[in-house]
């Protein structure tokens, strides 16, 4: 994650492609307490520069 810059990769759990993610996509402004390993659930929508991740949550 880069926390600095609002953004972060998501590793799905079944091996596929990590995902993008920003800040704003992170349900209730909880980015900055995220970290890497935590369990989250998330949708994907195509951005513009391929999958992005929407509705980022802990599981």
């Amino acid at each position: 994650m880069k926390k600095d810059n609002g953004y972060g990769f998501i590793t799905p759990d079944d091996g596929s492609k990590d995902v993008f993610f920003h800040a704003q996509s992170v349900v209730d402004g909880i980015f900055d307490e995220l970290n890497e390993g935590d369990k989250i659930t998330f949708d994907v929508e195509d951005g513009q520069k391929g999958p992005a991740a929407t509705n980022v949550r802990r599981a």
